[in-house]
């Protein structure tokens, strides 16, 4: 006669041993991302470390004395630093308007290039150029369309279309030299934006469009109902992305000006102050206070994203 087996009893053996599984499959797991992480840590983690213990010192290249550790009066001196202000205003500035420039403009183009129509493929290999030049490149163009002698604008502006009286030294200019650089950003990174953006559409099921023209749902309530609310881990991803190439923008603002005091990022200022001046506890102080705001950004976006998904 066969001993009757306890349900409860198989069934928390069965627990135990899906538990021991994991619990395994855990291990193997931290194992083989272990060199991963040992490689992160090496090339981010302590460089960053570095970088604040440097910050609360009177580092220097070149003097021969050894850093005394001075406690937060580097931090002090940026509360005081008109410059760094002004590096700051710059930075956050260019970085609203030119991220919410490629937000508006990259969805738009997402919306056209994932609709159906002929020659949709060389569409979309064309809009990727200006995001493959390299930055110091694309710069170095622009800033020769823009000069006032022999540049591609005034020449159009002026002298074709006669839209203009006389020559614009667009980059000279302090009225216009901001709007400048932007344009230059907002032209090569749209693209860029426009690809993250166009993934998301891509991932979105097209049931959910005929259904809602089945009940009589416009294309401005099928935008708003359907595609922003699925689009939103999407605008998320390209937001952060976008946020932090921005807000530690250097080449472009380097080629065009480089040093020149009333367009510095914070970017430019850390290295005029790191490299040029070799202050390099002072230097350490402004790339820690960048990472400091790129992260305040970061939570921003994390958090009214987060709100309104609740």
């Amino acid at each position: 006669m066969s001993t009757p087996v306890n349900p409860n009893v198989t069934s928390a053996a069965a627990r135990a041993h899906h538990a021991s599984f994991e619990k395994r499959q855990q291990r193997r797991a931290w194992l083989f991302l272990l060199p991963t992480l040992v490689v992160v840590a090496f090339v981010a983690l302590y460089p960053l470390a570095q970088t604040f213990y440097l910050s609360f010192t009177n580092a220097r290249l070149g003097t021969g004395e050894a850093a005394r550790f001075i406690g937060a009066q580097n931090y002090a001196d940026l509360v005081q630093d008109s410059f760094f202000h002004d590096a700051v205003l710059l930075t956050v500035l260019f970085t609203v308007v030119t991220v919410l420039s490629e937000l508006a403009l990259g969805l738009a183009i997402a919306l056209i290039v994932n609709s159906q129509f002929k020659g949709r493929s060389a569409v979309r290999a064309a809009m990727l150029i200006p995001w493959a030049i390299p930055t110091v490149i694309s710069a170095q163009m622009w800033k020769w369309m823009y000069n006032d002698v022999y540049g591609v604008f005034n020449d159009l502006l002026v002298h074709r279309l006669g839209v203009l009286e006389r020559n614009v030294a667009f980059v000279a200019d302090p009225d216009l030299s901001f709007w400048a650089v932007a344009i230059i950003d907002i032209w090569k990174t749209t693209p860029f934006m426009a690809l993250l953006l166009l993934a998301g559409l891509q991932l979105i099921p097209s049931d959910l469009y005929e259904a809602a023209r089945v009940d009589g749902a416009t294309a401005l309530q099928q935008f708003t109902r359907i595609t922003l609310p699925l689009l939103k881990p999407a605008m998320l991803v390209a937001l952060i992305f976008r946020t932090l190439d921005a807000l530690r923008v250097f080449d472009v603002f380097f080629v065009m000006f480089g040093n020149r005091p009333d367009m510095q990022t914070m970017a430019t200022y850390a290295q005029q102050t790191l490299v040029s001046v070799s202050n390099i506890g002072y230097g350490s102080a402004i790339s820690v206070a960048l990472f400091l705001i790129i992260a305040v950004f970061i939570m921003i976006y994390l958090a009214v994203f987060r709100t309104e998904e609740a």
